[in-house]
Parts: structure tokens; C-alpha cells; sequence
């Protein structure tokens, strides 16, 4: 037990995420860390309220006496002009999802980029980064690619349904590393580009319980890959299991999922969760059908 006397309130500020599992993943981390803490989902859909109200349901907790907050969609951009200081990877992405008061201030975060990179030097340690294609760049995509970059990845191919939104990522990717080869086009461009890369990492909603599917042909796989997928409901996405059925090494959504969350604990709390241990909690929780 490390317990620290304070306790600590925390509140996740988007829409619909009454049922998250990042709430029970950081009060069982906390109890096992000897912290008193308390994690509330502020749930806009709930409230009837639009996500331009976050700056007013930031200040009203903070003269509550929260400590800080996650912050997800449709959040996360909007809240950028509530907050008073903001760390250099969070104005790089624009985007944050950890707010931290301190003396009454407002500190705006991003573990989203960092979930994913920890969960993929974690989950894939070793894994070639020399090239990677990435599908899907909206939302979690632009942390992961963010993620993937900071992480060495030396040419990265953006691949997304909407071709000027690729454009425009991998615009602003290159500006903020311009030794490397960022490149752009859509799915239909996967058969050209995914044989010769080391990895690729599926960042779509396709595969999550609401929109069953795989959205990569497994053909076009080869077993000296990696294959990463951002979806976590259901853990087992059809490309996972796919994937490790052509002999790929996989990482499956569920270690960036409780990535962010770790991150997020650590910087909340002063204090580094036990990443295993919230892994085998988020397990849990998804085996109980939470």
C-alpha cells in the first residue's frame, strides 16, 4: 500500500459514457493502492447538455472539489479554450482528454497518444516501425498516429474513408516531423502499400459491438507483421483473431484502452498504477459484460 492521505475526486465529462469502464478501473487501482478516490462519469447525454458546456461543468466541479477530470468526445477539442496551461503533446494533437486543477487552474493533458504508445512498446516490444500503415484518422487515430511517429515510426501511410481529412493529418504530421515520410490515400489504396510494411494498426469503428465487420482483407497480411487494433468492445476483434490466425503478433484495443487510463492515474494521482494489474481488472470487466 502506498496511500497518501489525500483523497482524490475525479470526474470523465463526454457524451454517453455512463457505462465507461474507466471509473471502475481507477477506483479498483486506487483501493489497491491505498488512495481514497472517487471517479464519477458526468454524462452530457444524461444531463441534456451539449459539449460546449464543459467549461462550465469544469468550473462547477472545480468549486465542488474535484481534483480532475477525463474528458472525451465531443469534449476534447472544445476544451482546449477553458483551460489555462496545456501540455506541448496535447496543443500539438488538439486535443486533450486529462484535466488537472492545481491551485485553481485548469491542466489539459493528452494520454490518448501515450496509451497507445505504451501499449504497443508494452504489448509488441520490439516491433518494427521502419513503415506503417495506419487505417482510420479520425478521433483515437490522430493520438495513434501522433503515438506512432513519437514512437520512431520512420514512414507512416494515413489511410481514411475521407481522403482530405487524411490529407490534413498528414499535412499537420509532417510539419511537426518533417524528417519523416508522411504519406496519405484511403482504403482503397491498402493492396498497394500494406505488403511492404512492418505493421498496421486499425483505428475504425468497424468491429466494435455496433458496427460488426473487419475492415481489412486478411489476405494482404503476411506472418512477418504486426497488426494493432484500437477497437476493445469486443477485445477480440474479427481482424485480431484474423490476424493471429495468419501468424501476425497482435495488439488488441484493450492495452491502450486501459493505457490512457494508466497514464491518467499517474498523472492524477503522482503516483505509477500497476499496468498489469489494471489489464487484468479491464478483463475482468469485459468478461462481466460491463
Amino acid at each position: 500500500m502506498s496511500g497518501t492521505g489525500e483523497s482524490f475526486i475525479v470526474g470523465l465529462i463526454g457524451e454517453g459514457i455512463t457505462a465507461s469502464l474507466t471509473p471502475p478501473m481507477h477506483e479498483r487501482e486506487a483501493d489497491q493502492q491505498g488512495l481514497r478516490y472517487i471517479y464519477r462519469p458526468i454524462d452530457l447525454t444524461t444531463l441534456g447538455r451539449p459539449g460546449t458546456d464543459v467549461g462550465a461543468l469544469l468550473r462547477a466541479c472545480r468549486d465542488l472539489g474535484f481534483n480532475a477530470f477525463n474528458v472525451t468526445h465531443p469534449c476534447k477539442q472544445l476544451v482546449l479554450a477553458e483551460l489555462d496551461e496545456v501540455s506541448d503533446d496535447a496543443a500539438r494533437l488538439g486535443a486533450v482528454n486529462t484535466v488537472l486543477i492545481r491551485d485553481g487552474r485548469f491542466l489539459g493533458h493528452n494520454t490518448d497518444f501515450s496509451g497507445f504508445g505504451g501499449a504497443l512498446a508494452g504489448g509488441l516490444p520490439d516491433a518494427a516501425l521502419d513503415s506503417v500503415v495506419q487505417l482510420g484518422v479520425g478521433g483515437a487515430g490522430a493520438a495513434v498516429a501522433y503515438a506512432l511517429l513519437k514512437a520512431g515510426t520512420g514512414a507512416l501511410t494515413l489511410l481514411d474513408l475521407d481522403p482530405l481529412r487524411a490529407a490534413e493529418r498528414a499535412a499537420a504530421l509532417s510539419g511537426l516531423f518533417p524528417d519523416r515520410r508522411i504519406t496519405s490515400g484511403t482504403p482503397a489504396d491498402l493492396p498497394s502499400v500494406l505488403p511492404g510494411a512492418d505493421g498496421l494498426v486499425h483505428a475504425t469503428p468497424v468491429g466494435m459491438h455496433s458496427h460488426p465487420g473487419i475492415a481489412v482483407d486478411l489476405q494482404l497480411l503476411s506472418p512477418s507483421q504486426w497488426v494493432a487494433d484500437v477497437v476493445y468492445r469486443p477485445v477480440e476483434t474479427e481482424l485480431i483473431r484474423g490476424a493471429r490466425a495468419m501468424g501476425c503478433r497482435v495488439l488488441d484495443g484493450g492495452r491502450m484502452a486501459v493505457g490512457q487510463a494508466v497514464d491518467a492515474f499517474e498523472l492524477i494521482t503522482g503516483i505509477r498504477p500497476d499496468a498489469e494489474r489494471m489489464l487484468a481488472h479491464f478483463h475482468e470487466l469485459i468478461d462481466q459484460g460491463r
